[in-house]
């Protein structure tokens, strides 16, 4: 059970916080709690009536979607069914690039200007009104109290974010001791720095940890390396999110924290799109996002099929995100989850469609695929594998003393069998590779262009 510090956060002076910036989060924290238990079909028409009270504002108040919804033969808005969303074209980054102006409500009171990272490219600017940083605020709350952890619990939070290191203000910092939270900046990952954030994680003993799973998982290996134990702190549930979990990294997690992994699935741009439950599966914010799943071809695919995730957020009046492509790809799933919740299921998160490469027959893959051949190998502390063309592809690698030669070629012919006998892959060892600029870590990017058609390995 919580202590009597974390009901007085949880309970008074986070929901103060909240009213004081304007914000409607403990309200719609509730209904969730409350909506998510409802039946599929009751939730698919709160969708409808939602999506239709979007379309209807957009058609009123935002140019750009005023237009779009005229050529789309939907005149005002009004839509007779869910699946007339498929009727509008998608949302993309150089059309918000393009309409940055035109996309704000004439409405819009007191916008905040945000951007993503650009860890797979440039960068994108758009704005989120106080409605839709409600909903978002109230969607992690909800989850993050799936797992007997509340906000005002002792949190440590391994993030990387210039946005949210460059806001660490005195007034930002009085509320993060009053939330308890406590940040580690996931930029520099030096032997210093991670003895640093072990001593603070055996100092500050939270109950919860929240971040980046290459940044924790590389905490993880390095306390277990020291032989310094993580799994009698207390840690309750660490939270991952912003990048792909891999398996290992679950794994390196869970047996050095001695707790539960849950993945979570979202972004700045998309809104908080999942949350796994503690039965196990991803469950996605559907009274607040219709979430859809496209091929290369733009067309939206059944439930168990690999695609392109297009998201549209539902609490974004001011600045609407209607059909977004965000890059991702990922499974929905169309099973019930143990849990009784009604919210829709996704079954698997990919990556982003950078983290597929080619080979030189033009099959696609994966970069998992490259990851096997690299990661057993004794001696490999961190990599990067980085596919210039479909010639050629490096792989940056820091070594320990317990890498020997003999295992370059071992490497370079794991790379040739999944790529081609005839692509040139080049090694480098260097002593550290630098994260993204958002502080994430990418263990393979591709600069090849996927083929419209691809061939799926």
């Amino acid at each position: 059970m919580s202590d009597w510090c974390t009901r007085l956060v949880s309970g008074l002076i986070f929901p103060l916080h909240e009213r004081l910036k304007g914000h409607d989060s403990v309200r719609v924290r509730r209904e969730l709690e409350a909506t998510q238990w409802w039946s599929r079909e009751r939730l698919r028409e709160l969708q409808f009536q939602r999506l239709r009270a979007l379309l209807a504002y957009a058609y009123r108040h935002v140019p750009y979607y005023r237009d779009v919804l005229e050529q789309a033969g939907i005149a005002g808005g009004d839509i007779a069914a869910l699946d007339d969303l498929q009727r509008l074209p998608f949302l993309t980054k150089p059309l918000i690039r393009a309409n940055l102006e035109r996309l704000k409500s004439d409405q819009a009171q007191g916008l905040a200007r945000f951007n993503t990272g650009g860890s797979s490219g440039e960068p994108l600017i758009f704005y989120i009104g106080k409605q839709r940083v409600s909903h978002d605020v109230a969607a992690k709350w909800r989850a993050t109290r799936w797992w007997g952890v509340d906000i005002g619990d002792p949190e440590m939070v391994v993030w990387g974010s210039p946005i949210e290191l460059g806001a660490q203000d005195k007034l930002r910092v009085v509320r993060d001791m009053l939330l308890r939270t406590h940040l580690l900046p996931a930029f520099e990952m030096s032997e210093r720095k991670l003895d640093e954030f072990v001593d603070s994680l055996r100092t500050v003993r939270p109950r919860m940890v929240f971040g980046y799973p290459s940044s924790i998982s590389l905490i993880a290996r390095h306390a277990k390396k020291r032989g310094w134990p993580l799994d009698k702190l207390g840690v309750k549930v660490v939270f991952v999110t912003s990048e792909r979990l891999y398996d290992e990294q679950r794994r390196d997690i869970e047996e050095t924290f001695g707790c539960p992994v849950a993945n979570g699935y979202g972004g700045r741009d998309a809104g908080f799109v999942a949350h796994q439950c503690p039965a196990g599966a991803m469950h996605i914010t559907a009274e607040d996002l219709i979430v859809e799943i496209v091929d290369s071809d733009s067309c939206v695919l059944p439930a168990g099929k690999a695609g392109e995730v297009v998201v549209t957020h539902m609490a974004t009046q001011e600045f609407p995100f209607i059909r977004y492509r965000t890059g991702d790809v990922a499974v929905l799933g169309d099973e019930t989850c143990a849990c009784g919740r009604g919210l829709p299921i996704l079954k698997e998160i990919q990556g982003r469609t950078t983290d597929f490469v080619v080979a030189a027959d033009g099959t696609v893959m994966h970069g998992l695929a490259l990851i096997y051949a690299i990661r057993d190998v004794p001696g490999v502390e961190n990599f990067k594998i980085i596919q210039e063309s479909l010639d050629r592809t490096r792989v940056q690698l820091v070594t320990t003393v317990d890498f020997r030669i003999e295992y370059e070629g071992k490497i370079v012919a794991g790379m040739k069998d999944r790529l081609g006998k005839e692509v040139d892959v080049q090694l480098e060892r260097v002593n550290n590779i630098s994260s993204e600029a958002s502080g994430k870590y990418r263990y393979v990017v591709s600069h090849v262009t996927i083929p419209a058609e691809p061939a799926r390995a």
